[in-house]
């Protein structure tokens, strides 16, 4: 069964009986839809509110059981068919990137360019933020090194970062910090979101609003 904030696994809403939501967000995991969420809130707060409500938890890279989640949302939405739209946000890990699902069938994919999504927490000023470091702390070295000040895109789009952002990783372990995905995104500013962050944000908005 597939985990959602406001759905079962048959896209109705279990407290009010309610037919599915116009639109639908799927995510890997719950720290996905946390980030996103954070992420949004810089950008919209109307939108972070539909991803926070709106979010399925595919519990993993599962972009099948979206498409077939999806199916079901649509039987249910009872000849509403047309309106009901989908965004399945995935990392890449290394893979190819998944094809768009047919557009008349109202449910698209997006693959992060970079690894993860946490890849797009690796932003000193956030991180230091996160850890409540002054830019000179000797400790932010091991971490935000050569690699994130001058590292090139490309180098950047193949960094194991949810490795480098564990809890019990050899750089936690040097600065002595938290270095929880969730907590850096808490503490990120709308300067701090690389392009491909905002690029989906804007699609999420459009598809959102059903256009």
């Amino acid at each position: 069964m597939l985990r959602s904030s406001a759905f079962d696994s048959q896209g109705s809403r279990s407290s009010q009986g309610e037919v599915a939501p116009r639109f639908i967000l799927y995510v890997e995991g719950p720290s996905d839809c946390y980030i996103l969420r954070s992420w949004a809130r810089l950008v919209s707060t109307s939108l972070a509110r539909q991803l926070s409500r709106n979010a399925v938890i595919l519990g993993g890279r599962r972009p099948a059981r979206a498409v077939e989640h999806f199916a079901e949302l649509r039987v249910a939405s009872r000849g509403r068919v047309d309106s009901l739209r989908g965004i399945c946000v995935l990392d890449r890990d290394g893979q190819a990137v998944d094809a768009a699902a047919d557009p008349s069938e109202g449910l698209e994919f997006f693959t992060w360019p970079r690894r993860h999504i946490e890849s797009y927490l690796l932003v000193p000023p956030a991180m230091r933020r996160c850890m409540r470091m002054a830019p000179q702390d000797p400790r932010v070295g091991p971490l935000l090194g050569d690699l994130l000040r001058n590292g090139s895109e490309e180098e950047l789009r193949e960094l194991d970062a949810k490795r480098l952002l564990e809890s019990k990783s050899a750089q936690a372990r040097e600065l002595g910090a938290s270095l929880s995905p969730t907590k850096i995104a808490g503490y990120m500013n709308r300067s701090d979101l690389h392009g491909d962050v905002l690029s989906l944000l804007e699609r999420l908005k459009t598809v959102a609003a059903g256009r």
